[in-house]
C-alpha cells in the first residue's frame, strides 16, 4: 500500500523498503522473532555457493578469504552495536555463545559463586546458566530475581550479571550503562544479552564498559533463519580469558595440528569449530543494509512506531491491555499487548496478512522493523486488529489450535 500518513513523507528510511523482499499483501510486525531477507542476499549466497565453493572448492578457504569470514563479520556487527574491531565474532548459536562468556566471566571471579540474573532473561540463557553451573560443581549458584530487584541485588557474593538488555516479552529496557556501573562496583562482571538490541536500538557496549556481550543474527540483522549469533569481549579480558570449548578454530596455529591446545590471541579464541560459510555469508551480506544507516535514525523512527502503534491500538481495541513500558525510553522496538485468546488474536491476524507472534500465556508481540516499515502500515495493521476483535473472527477452532512454533 502506498505510504499516506503524514509522518512517511519525511522519513529518511523510506527508501530501505526497497531492498528486502516482502511478500504483497504482508504488513510484517515480526522482525522480533525473524528479519525479512534482503533482495540481494539470495544472489550473494548463489556466488558462494556456485562460484566459490562450486568453482573454487577448498580453495576458497583462501581465496575467498572462507577463513576469516567470521572475524570480518564480527567487525561488521560491532559497528551497530558500540564495539571496536577485533572485539566481535560471527559464531555458533546465542545458546553456545552464552555458555562461552558466561564460563569466561567466572573465570575471571574464581573466589565468587552467584550467577544473577532475572526473570525478564530469556530462558535459554537461564537453561544455559543452569547447566553450566551443575557441570562446574564448584558450588555456584543462579540466582533469579525480578528486574526491578537487580541493582539491590549486587553484592561481593554476585560473580556474574547475566541479562537480556530487552526483555523478550515485553520490550522492556535496562540500563545497560547504569547496571554495568553497579556490577563494577560490586566487583562483578557484567554480561549482556542484544538478542533484541542489536540492529534495533542504539548499544555502545564500550562505553557502557560491558564486559562480554551474546546476541543473535537472525532478528533485527535479517541473517536468515538459524543465522549465526555473535560475541563481544572486551578489549581488558581479550587476552585474559578463552573459551571452554577449546576446538581447533581458536586454536594459535590450527594447521599445525599440535596435540596441545594453545589459544589465538583475540576475539579469534572465542571459536570452536570450522564455521558455517553459506550461514555466515547470508549474515555477512545482510549486514549490507547497516553500511548507510545511523542507528540513532533507526531508534528514532521505532520510536515514532510504536508510540502510533500504542496510540491506534488504545483508541481501536480496548479489549487489549498493554504490557510493555509507556515510556518509549524503557522499551526497545517492540511493543506487547495482553489479551485472554492472545494466541487466536494473533492466527487470525496473520491470516489477515498481518504478522506478528505469541508468547504465552496471553502476549502478543508486535515488532517494528524502522527499515522497511512504515508509518501508514502500523495505521492499515491496527485497523485490520480491531476489525477482528469487533467481529470475533478470532473465535474460530483452527485460530485455537497451537501450532509446534507459537
Amino acid at each position: 500500500m502506498t505510504s499516506q500518513h503524514p509522518s512517511d513523507q519525511n522519513d529518511n528510511l523510506r527508501h530501505k523498503k526497497d531492498a528486502f523482499h516482502l511478500p504483497e499483501g504482508v504488513i510484517y510486525l515480526d522482525g522480533n522473532s525473524l528479519g525479512v531477507l534482503p533482495k540481494h542476499v539470495p544472489g550473494r549466497v548463489a556466488d558462494v555457493v556456485t562460484e566459490q565453493w562450486g568453482t573454487s572448492l577448498i580453495r576458497a578457504w583462501n581465496s575467498h578469504s572462507w577463513f576469516d569470514l567470521p572475524l570480518r563479520t564480527g567487525d561488521r556487527i560491532g559497528r551497530l552495536i558500540g564495539a571496536p574491531n577485533g572485539t566481535v565474532v560471527a559464531c555458533d548459536s546465542t545458546s553456545v555463545n552464552v555458555f562461552k562468556v558466561l564460563s569466561a566471566a567466572l573465570s575471571l571471579r574464581p573466589e565468587r559463586k552467584v550467577i544473577l540474573s532475572d526473570s525478564g532473561n530469556f530462558p535459554t540463557d537461564l537453561y544455559v546458566a543452569a547447566g553450566l553451573k551443575d557441570l562446574l560443581a564448584k558450588g555456584h549458584e543462579l540466582k533469579i530475581v525480578a528486574p526491578e530487584e537487580v541493582e539491590a541485588m549486587l553484592d561481593d557474593q554476585v560473580a556474574a550479571m547475566m541479562l537480556t538488555q530487552v526483555d523478550y516479552r515485553t520490550g522492556r529496557v535496562h540500563d545497560m550503562n547504569d547496571l554495568t556501573r553497579k556490577a563494577h562496583d560490586a566487583g562483578a562482571i557484567a554480561i549482556w544479552d542484544l538478542a533484541h538490541s542489536a540492529g534495533a536500538i542504539e548499544v555502545d557496549l564500550l562505553g557502557a564498559k560491558a564486559d562480554f556481550a551474546i546476541g543473535c543474527g537472525y532478528k533485527y540483522l535479517n541473517g536468515g533463519p538459524g543465522a549465526p549469533a555473535f560475541l563481544y569481549v572486551s578489549p581488558d579480558h581479550l587476552d585474559k580469558v578463552s573459551s571452554p570449548l577449546t576446538g581447533w578454530m581458536g586454536h594459535e596455529a590450527p594447521f599445525a595440528f599440535d596435540l596441545d591446545y594453545r589459544p589465538v590471541s583475540g576475539i579469534a579464541r572465542m571459536t570452536v569449530g570450522t564455521p558455517a560459510i553459506l550461514a555466515l555469508s547470508s549474515l555477512h551480506a545482510a549486514l549490507d543494509i547497516f553500511e548507510d544507516v545511523d542507528m540513532a535514525d533507526i531508534r528514532a523512527k521505532s520510536i515514532s512506531l510504536s508510540e502510533l502503534f500504542i496510540a491506534e491500538v488504545e483508541a481501536r481495541c480496548p479489549q487489549l491491555t498493554l504490557a510493555s513500558p509507556r515510556s518509549p525510553s524503557e522499551r526497545g522496538s517492540q511493543v506487547s499487548f495482553r489479551f485472554g485468546e492472545g494466541y487466536a488474536v494473533m492466527q487470525a491476524l496473520i491470516a489477515r496478512g498481518v504478522i506478528g507472534d505469541f508468547r504465552a500465556p496471553d502476549v502478543m508481540r508486535f515488532g517494528f522493523t524502522p527499515l522497511y516499515l512504515s508509518h501508514q502500515d502500523i495505521v492499515d495493521a491496527v485497523a485490520i486488529l480491531a476489525d477482528i476483535l469487533d467481529t470475533g473472527s478470532w473465535d474460530r477452532p483452527e485460530f485455537k489450535t497451537r501450532a509446534k512454533v507459537t
